[in-house]
């Protein structure tokens, strides 16, 4: 599993679009940071869409990352749950 170091994290729920979250983090050996968005209607099955935080940076460790996300079930949960322990619940109206 890749060494990472969360930097923030956050998540929200509503009824209407579920868990919304997002990590921050860096994975060392890689020149830049990512954000991870993370979606899921009822908090088990989760899409996501990793982006480079700040800027651009290495294709190469950009498509190694996703594809151990893809891979690694451990390293995925460790990222949902830094954006769940964080979560909001927006009151319903």
């Amino acid at each position: 599993m890749a060494n990472i170091t969360i930097i923030d994290a956050s998540m929200t729920y509503s009824k209407e679009d579920g868990y919304v979250g997002k990590v921050q983090f860096s994975v060392e050996g890689h020149d830049q940071e990512y954000e991870i968005a993370l979606h899921s209607k009822r908090g088990s099955d989760w899409g996501y869409g990793l982006f480079f935080l700040n800027e651009s940076g290495s294709e190469e460790q950009f498509l190694a990352l996703d594809n151990e996300l893809e891979e690694d079930d451990e390293l995925f949960e460790v990222l949902i749950h830094a954006a769940q322990e964080k979560l909001v619940r927006q009151e319903e109206e």
